[in-house]
């Protein structure tokens, strides 16, 4: 009986902490939205911030939608040529990029590349107490350093997205049409005739807006609230790819499921 009121005792403390953790992040983030209308009358400070976390993430973006294109492109046609199907291959590849394979993987790389960076940069000024020496000047950390870096996030996804899909359906147009051989008309057309702008297009935008926010929101976060010790930050950092990958598919089963559950 003991071992079993331990357990107990244990799991509602983990919860506690958890719903503690929770709410406390739930504030962060109200504070961090009052924060945005102050950050826009400075746009130079948001456009700084997306160069420097979309800007820098271009490259990796681009040879990784380069190669997701030609990966995917053979694979589909191996599938589709069994079925004598492969006139179809420019619509699947263009549907899985837009709707699916653009947000999520560029996301992913998003979080990797410019989260662990954004948590790092946060986590070293507050290890070298440059955010300290801000509060004894009056100026508010959140409008000057981390409304100009979540805007800049939230603005550079959904374009790093798009550059992705772009540059992987240019992929497999090079596989498709060049290497194997699909007409490159038939590759084009039925592309253009069966992807809808708002549903498909549209939709992947959204998903990535939405991707941008958690990834940025959490990689702020946890280089705020880090402790100001080096290996603080550096469990920081790996904490921020965590979560984030995390939120990244949760919220893609869920955003997948209320766009394109019905016609």
């Amino acid at each position: 009986m003991l071992p079993m009121l331990n357990f107990m005792a244990g799991l509602g403390q983990r919860t506690i902490v958890l719903m503690a953790s929770l709410g406390h992040a739930a504030l962060f983030f109200g504070t961090l939205l009052k924060a945005l209308g102050p950050a826009l009358r400075r746009p130079y400070l948001v456009v700084v911030q997306v160069h420097a976390v979309g800007n820098r993430s271009l490259l990796i973006i681009l040879a990784s939608g380069l190669a997701v294109g030609f990966v995917l492109a053979l694979q589909m046609y191996y599938a589709l040529v069994i079925y004598g199907a492969s006139e179809s291959l420019g619509l699947i590849v263009n549907l899985a990029l837009v709707r699916e394979l653009g947000p999520v993987v560029a996301a992913l790389l998003f979080a990797g590349r410019a989260g662990t960076s954004l948590t790092a940069e946060i986590g070293l000024m507050k290890a070298g107490e440059q955010i300290a020496a801000m509060d004894l000047m009056a100026v508010d950390p959140t409008q000057r350093i981390l409304a100009p870096r979540f805007l800049g996030g939230v603005i550079s996804m959904p374009i790093l997205a798009i550059l992705f899909s772009a540059v992987g359906i240019i992929g497999a147009y090079i596989v498709a049409v060049l290497l194997i051989g699909i007409d490159a008309g038939n590759f084009w057309s039925i592309m253009q005739s069966r992807v809808d702008v708002v549903r498909d297009i549209g939709n992947g935008v959204v998903k990535s807006a939405v991707f941008g926010v958690i990834c940025t929101f959490i990689a702020l976060y946890q280089g705020f609230e880090t402790e100001a010790t080096p290996e603080g930050v550096a469990y920081a950092t790996t904490r921020t790819v965590v979560f984030s990958s995390l939120g990244i598919l949760f919220m893609d089963f869920i955003l997948t499921a209320l766009m394109f559950s019905t016609k």
